[in-house]
């Protein structure tokens, strides 16, 4: 019995040792992530936005974009909505202040050079509101963000509920004036099969790529958002006049 017992111990010693290690690692790759993002202090992209969303009809659009840290934008377009969070204007350590439960996920296929954090989503965080009160007490996504430890940013963002994937986020990196990452190109997924789920999904679909534009169906099984980003300016100095008059848009 005594053995038994001091072997409980050892192991339950162990196990916080482990924990505690894992704490430190994930704080420490968030922390590195989000030096990464913020070493953009203002950057100038033009970017191209192609939607294949069943019962949304949009030509692919172009438009200009600025933005400034920490959270001025500006689009030179209009009507049209928020984009999709593909994380180019939001900063990893805001991102993950909306997850709790921090772990990281072991995934013999994955890149050694990649790690997979996952948490919890604060649905209380979320802007988004939730279909009802029943889904924002019942469904709490999990999500998923694989960063690249080499060059310290986000690839992909899995969105899922129990087993049942959501969104998925993917991004696609260059290096700009040698020195910083950002994205060229991101694709946003949308799987749904539940048909509640699917009618709030298209509500914020519709208000996150336009104001003025409405969905066709409510039976979206699955949609695709894919943003191409082109001639970067990066740390040229934006002044604060070019935001002025212009909303923050939440992206």
């Amino acid at each position: 019995m005594k053995i038994c017992l001091s072997k409980y111990i050892i192991f339950a010693f162990c196990a916080i040792l482990f924990a505690e290690d894992d704490s430190k690692f994930i704080e420490r790759v968030i922390n590195e992530t989000d030096k990464q993002y913020k070493k953009v202090f203002d950057f100038q992209v033009e970017m191209q936005i192609n939607i294949n969303v069943p019962g949304f009809r949009m030509p692919k659009k172009k438009f200009k974009v600025f933005f400034k840290q920490p959270d001025k934008i500006k689009f030179n377009t209009k009507g049209f909505g928020v984009l999709p969070k593909t994380g180019l204007f939001t900063s990893p350590l805001d991102n993950f202040d909306n997850l709790r439960e921090l772990e990281i996920v072991t995934n013999e296929n994955i890149d050694p050079n990649n790690v997979i954090i996952s948490g919890k989503l604060i649905t209380d965080s979320l802007k988004v509101k939730m279909p009802n009160e029943y889904a924002r007490l019942t469904f709490i996504p999990t999500v998923d963000v694989k960063i690249d430890t080499k060059k310290w940013v986000i690839r992909k963002v899995t969105t899922k509920i129990d087993t049942l994937k959501i969104m998925e986020i993917s991004n696609m990196y260059d290096q700009v004036d040698s020195d910083y990452y950002l994205p060229k190109e991101s694709n946003v997924k949308y799987y749904v099969k539940d048909a509640k789920l699917s009618k709030w999904l298209n509500k914020d679909i519709s208000s996150a790529i336009g104001s003025n534009m409405k969905p066709q169906s409510n039976d979206m099984v699955e949609g695709n958002i894919k943003i191409l980003y082109n001639k970067y300016k990066v740390n040229r100095g934006i002044p604060d006049r070019i935001f002025k008059n212009f909303p923050d848009k939440d992206l």
